[in-house]
């Protein structure tokens, strides 16, 4: 199911008043991994997750998703890379966020579920930048 127009500007919305509370530190590293915001992962992300392309719930399972080589393993002898980046996936944020045609987005506990949602995606998904592992990012609450 796609989303409708004023959902996705909704979800926008919130997901730059989240950016507008993030440190500076977090901001310049923002200015060199790409953020990618799109409603959910393509065939290739899912496969390469291990995740079948044709079940619709692998579509809303994922959140986000951090590709490339965190900072804490990038080497002053190393080739040059390109940068990661970091995917946020807007239907998988909104179903943690309760559910698929469930957030009222007139709603502000609806809006804070969903704000909610998308801090811990994308802090989460800088965590991996850093290099913390899932572990890390559960004992931080950002799992």
């Amino acid at each position: 199911m796609p989303l409708a127009d004023r959902e996705r500007d909704r979800f926008d919305a919130l997901l730059e008043e989240a950016l507008g509370e993030l440190p500076d530190a977090l901001h310049d590293l923002l200015d060199e991994v790409p953020l990618i915001v799109v409603d959910e992962p393509d065939d290739n992300m899912l496969r390469d997750l291990g995740l079948d392309p044709r079940d619709p719930a692998s579509r809303t399972e994922l959140c986000g998703l951090h590709t490339g080589i965190p900072d804490t393993e990038r080497g002053v002898d190393a080739p040059p890379e390109l940068p990661g980046d970091i995917h946020l996936f807007r239907r998988g944020i909104i179903e943690q966020a309760g559910g698929w045609g469930r957030v009222d987005w007139d709603d502000r506990p609806g809006d804070d579920r969903v704000y909610e949602e998308i801090m811990i995606t994308l802090l989460h998904e800088i965590g991996h930048q850093f290099g913390l592992d899932e572990d890390d990012l559960d004992r931080l609450g950002y799992a």
